[in-house]
């Protein structure tokens, strides 16, 4: 196995176009556990540790474009009032350790089913900005990113270079449910985002379908029977969980059954909404 280290971005995708089989690396915390267990073993590693502009944010054109090194904590600290879903989800990550090492680039590019960042990613409407030598950049829609389990839309010779989203224009919501309270591989997971102004509502599922999923019926449904000024409406609340574990399309693992998981699901939509309605309220209720 060859080690590559680039220095900068330019450096980088020279280096991937060379050399399609290198996985990059900068955290580690995925490649090099799987690495360890001799489940993958590459050709070559592409250290993006030196590239400094990938572990840096910026708003830009109304949106925050955040580096694909930027590491979880550092989302946590600096973007938990930006992008409040995101940081809740990277809360939930593994341990302080690799909090302080993984990062949103890794999580998208292993594109594991379970991968915290991605309901939140998907319920905000993010984009991946991704790069290569040949073709320069690509803009890709969060749900399209997802392709299989464990496979993402990039090209052989393309790297994650940032994430854009939107600020957070309203309420946003995570919840996990795991076999312990931490340091836990999702059994499932979901994502809220509320949007008073426009009216929507957008949603993330993880580690209930073969890929991180939206549940496109429960955001239509929801979008359509909000009163946006008044007190969230049960019945609304208990068919929205419905809508959203029917989206689902779980198997049975040693982490959970399939009923279980759309059960769950159900569970946490309504309470994600239950707490994103009473953030919301508190603000003021803005109406369409």
């Amino acid at each position: 196995m060859e080690f590559l280290r680039a220095l900068s971005w330019e450096e980088a995708l020279a280096l991937k176009g060379e050399r399609p089989d290198a996985v990059p690396i900068q955290g580690g915390t995925d490649v090099m556990v799987e690495i360890n267990f001799d489940v993958r073993r590459p050709g070559a590693l592409l250290d993006l540790n030196p590239v400094a502009e990938l572990t840096s944010w910026e708003t830009a054109d109304g949106r925050l474009r955040i580096g694909a090194g930027v590491p979880y904590a550092r989302l946590i600290a600096e973007l938990g009032d930006r992008a409040p879903g995101l940081a809740q989800a990277a809360r939930t990550v593994g341990s302080p350790q690799i909090r302080n090492r993984g990062t949103v680039g890794g999580n998208l590019g292993a594109a594991s089913p379970a991968g915290d960042c991605h309901p939140p990613l998907l319920a905000a409407g993010a984009q991946v900005e991704v790069e290569s030598a040949a073709d320069g950049v690509r803009m890709i829609p969060a749900e399209e990113f997802y392709v299989g389990v464990k496979r993402n839309a990039l090209r052989e010779d393309e790297l994650i270079r940032a994430v854009w989203v939107e600020p957070a224009p309203g309420p946003q919501q995570f919840s996990k449910i795991g076999t312990r309270n931490a340091m836990v591989i999702a059994v499932c997971s979901f994502a809220l985002a509320l949007d008073p102004a426009r009216g929507r509502v957008g949603t993330g599922i993880g580690s209930a379908a073969p890929t991180p999923i939206r549940a496109t019926e429960a955001e239509e449904f929801l979008a359509g029977e909000l009163d946006w000024d008044a007190p969230l409406d049960g019945a609304v609340a208990a068919r929205f969980g419905e809508l959203v574990g029917r989206a689902a399309a779980p198997i049975d693992d040693v982490r959970g059954t399939a009923a279980y998981r759309r059960h769950a699901l159900s569970v946490m939509a309504r309470r994600t909404l239950t707490w994103a309605w009473n953030d919301h309220l508190a603000e003021g209720g803005t109406a369409r």
